[in-house]
């Protein structure tokens, strides 16, 4: 009976919802889609307050390219900080072969302050500059043949603020220091990727050059230290590249002296002289040691005209404008491009190789140039490719210590360098690897392309990590921007995991 009872009760209960006329049901369905709509909208406004602070606009054409871009380029702006204070201007440039299967690189210059858009178009991107057709107006671009964006997707930075097209909406945010910048860095990348999700599971490096190689290492321990903590996106970090980088500033420098005596740039006599009375020690001289400063000004007065970024090139900016140290002649392309560009015309009378740098300052201040690039209007003055007045602290001294970690971590690392830098010896990079500690697992010998020698290379190894050395022959400060080709070919064997 107790059974039979509640039947009848549930009967009962169904038997209105049946019987409601069509009119009631039309309203019940109206209600719900009313409810849903509603819980719809509450969803998306969640989403928007929790998502990035973030643009992006796809790039099919550019002002100087003749046709359509062959290659898929974007640019945008990320905010970092705790109230997005600091807007970092980037360019992504995606794998012109397997962009689903093929590594993904951040990528940052050096000084600090210099523009991604430098390493883009003067090193590693897609596109460079027709510089012999370059009259002052607008300049031509055309296709790199040895881009790294043809085995990787890479993102180019404008970091930290001040530096290219990137701004900052609080004078605060335009104070920077080495672990800031490391840090929003590492904040940039976890909010790019939240927006690209696509490329969440691509094997990831940071790479960088000059100061950039300095930065890079801080990054990546930042990345490792997020995925340990399990911050989101994870990152399949592997590991880092870096180009005659900065590790720490007063070990590298104190190379120089046995660079310059190295490369027959002071006598014998000078260097045993520097050596014996300075006891290695030529940064930080003792001001008493009246023999060591004698030495020392030998020294100088065989380098000083000498290009430290290529000692091969002439010295003064306005002759070659790829170096960047101060100049016996005070002109300069990159200071004041625009009272100096009738000098684009004289360079068979002042032995210069090329302008470069002021085709970039030329093209990325064009307002139609900007436009396309879809440059927020009225965050910079002037766009320049190295900034040189930022507002920074070099608040860590030496980043050896992250290269020891992350060797510890098992990370892969490739510290290559071009042969022809003073700026940063590659006796300076060789110097810090071996105090890594780590076993030599291939020993000196030359790598080649196209059956000929383009430089030196060893590795190291330990439990878990590998550690590739490579010189580039002939190549200065920015490697890629002076062996384009062998450049090319080392990356992308390493990259592969073949021997160089």
């Amino acid at each position: 009976m107790k059974q039979q009872s509640a039947k009848l009760t549930y009967l009962k209960l169904r038997l209105p919802q049946r019987t409601w006329p069509e009119k009631v049901r039309r309203q019940r369905r109206s209600m719900n889609t009313y409810y849903s709509a509603f819980h719809f909208l509450i969803l998306c406004l969640l989403l928007l307050i929790n998502a990035p602070a973030s643009s992006k606009c796809i790039i099919d054409t550019l002002p100087g390219f003749p046709g359509t871009l062959p290659f898929k380029l974007e640019t945008g702006y990320i905010g970092v900080g705790e109230k997005d204070e600091v807007q970092l201007f980037y360019y992504f440039i995606q794998s012109e072969n397997d962009p689903q299967r093929d590594p993904l690189i951040l990528w940052l210059n050096g000084e600090p302050g210099c523009s991604g858009f430098s390493g883009l178009v003067y090193e590693i991107g897609p596109l460079g500059f027709d510089v012999e057709a370059f009259d002052g107006s607008l300049p031509s671009l055309v296709v790199n043949p040895y881009s790294w964006t043809k085995i990787a997707s890479i993102i180019f930075i404008d970091s930290p603020a001040g530096t290219g097209f990137s701004y900052a909406t609080t004078s605060q945010g335009y104070i920077n220091s080495d672990n800031k910048t490391a840090e929003y860095n590492y904040s940039f990348l976890r909010k790019w990727l939240l927006n690209h999700p696509e490329f969440v599971k691509n094997r990831l490096y940071i790479a960088g050059d000059s100061y950039g190689g300095k930065i890079a290492p801080m990054v990546a321990l930042e990345i490792a230290k997020g995925n340990e903590a399990g911050l989101k996106p994870r990152m399949l970090l592997q590991g880092y590249i870096v180009g005659n980088s900065r590790t720490d500033a007063n070990k590298d420098d104190n190379e120089k002296v046995p660079y310059a005596h190295r490369m027959a740039l002071i006598s014998d006599e000078h260097f045993e002289l520097a050596n014996s009375s300075c006891h290695g020690e030529y940064v930080n001289p003792d001001s008493e040691n009246i023999q060591c400063l004698y030495a020392l000004q030998l020294v100088k007065e065989c380098t000083s005209h000498i290009s430290e970024n290529h000692i091969l090139e002439p010295k003064c900016k306005f002759m070659s404008p790829r170096l960047n140290i101060s100049q016996p002649v005070q002109l300069s392309l990159e200071d004041d491009p625009v009272d100096l560009l009738s000098l684009s015309k004289k360079k068979s009378i002042y032995g210069a190789a090329n302008y470069d740098y002021v085709t970039s300052y030329v093209w990325a201040n064009n307002e139609t140039v900007q436009e396309a690039l879809h440059i927020k209007k009225g965050k910079i003055t002037e766009w320049k490719r190295c900034n040189k007045s930022l507002s920074y602290e070099e608040d860590v001294p030496s980043v050896f210590e992250h290269h020891q970690l992350l060797n510890e971590k098992g990370f892969q690392a490739l510290a290559y360098s071009g042969d022809h830098d003073m700026a940063v010896p590659y006796m300076s990079t060789l110097k810090w690897i071996r105090h890594l500690n780590l076993t030599l697992d291939e020993e000196w010998r030359p790598w080649t392309v196209d059956g000929q020698i383009a430089g030196y290379t060893m590795k190291y190894k330990n439990k878990q990590a590998e550690l590739t050395f490579a010189t580039v022959k002939g190549a200065g400060h920015t490697a890629p921007e002076y062996k384009p080709k062998q450049c090319f070919a080392m990356i992308k064997r390493w990259l592969s995991l073949y021997p160089l």
